[in-house]
């Protein structure tokens, strides 16, 4: 790949709507649903980092499919830690998974699963409240190389050795000061190789989630089953108002009766969709029909 001498231009809305056509027609993906502004951002980055220009680049995707492979793992972003936004795992610990103890199985889908930290930190709250052994997770995710990592299980432990507070603070119910007394409960999860700079969480947590590869912009419910829960954080902001309607009519379809869809701290149900769920913070229940 030849690099020229100049920076690269200025990504206009000509350009963004030739990258969509291009990924379109030469791929099995498709971004002509999503945010303006978020591609306009990754895409800039994009040709910074190789130092291209715009025709380059489409050129480069209409050639090459290894190519188009790599710029469509970049568009995706593939944010998550461990017990995320732990004021949310506090109400999913204490308020909504003590509810449904009566249930006699629960199915959870988490959409756009990333790495997986946001399924391990389900399981970890599930099994404190005696309700994993009941509990179906299923996963997905359109990168296929996040799954892999998800199902490994492996993070950098210093990277994420904040993170590891908000265990304390979800299902220790304490501040966060970790000390060696706390280190004692993670290791029914999980082990912290300080010198490897690895957590690897335990085969129990990693055999159990199915995953699979999914396209929320095209495929429908891969898993075959309705569910309790649906967690898809910080996806749909990338989506403009058409896609994420069909979303949320993919998972409204797909939630049992009651059942409750959670969404980032940031994104919200407008539209349509609004009137079809109730709003009990930070949590939305499916209304009945």
């Amino acid at each position: 790949m030849s690099q020229p001498d100049s920076q690269p231009m200025e990504v206009l809305e000509k350009d963004i709507r030739s990258f969509q056509e291009a990924v379109r027609d030469h791929s099995g993906y498709d971004f002509t649903e999503y945010s303006t502004s978020s591609l306009r951002r990754r895409l800039t980055k994009i040709l910074m980092e190789y130092d291209i220009s715009m025709d380059q680049l489409i050129q480069y995707l209409k050639s090459d499919p290894l190519f188009m492979e790599k710029i469509v793992k970049k568009l995706t972003v593939h944010t998550s830690e461990l017990f995320r936004d732990p004021g949310i795992w506090k109400k999913i610990h204490a308020e909504l998974l003590p509810s449904w103890k009566d249930k006699s199985s629960i199915h959870i889908w988490h959409s756009g699963c990333s790495a997986g930290q946001e399924i391990y930190s389900m399981m970890m709250v599930l099994d404190d409240l005696g309700m994993l052994e009941k509990s179906h997770i299923y996963a997905s995710d359109l990168n296929p190389d996040v799954l892999e990592a998800a199902r490994l299980g492996r993070y950098k432990y210093h990277f994420n050795q904040s993170y590891l507070e908000n265990f304390d603070k979800v299902i220790l119910n304490g501040t966060g000061e970790n000390n060696r007394d706390h280190k004692k409960y993670w290791k029914k999860y999980f082990t912290v190789d300080e010198a490897r700079d690895t957590i690897q969480m335990r085969e129990s947590l990693r055999s159990k989630p199915v995953y699979k590869k999914l396209d929320l912009v095209k495929d429908p419910n891969l898993f075959l089953v309705n569910f309790d829960l649906i967690i898809c954080r910080n996806v749909i902001i990338y989506f403009n108002n058409q896609l994420q309607n069909r979303v949320f009519d993919l998972f409204y379809e797909n939630l049992r009766p009651n059942g409750v869809l959670l969404l980032g701290v940031h994104e919200s149900i407008i539209g349509p969709y609004s009137r079809k769920f109730t709003k009990k913070d930070p949590f939305y229940f499916k209304n009945p029909v």
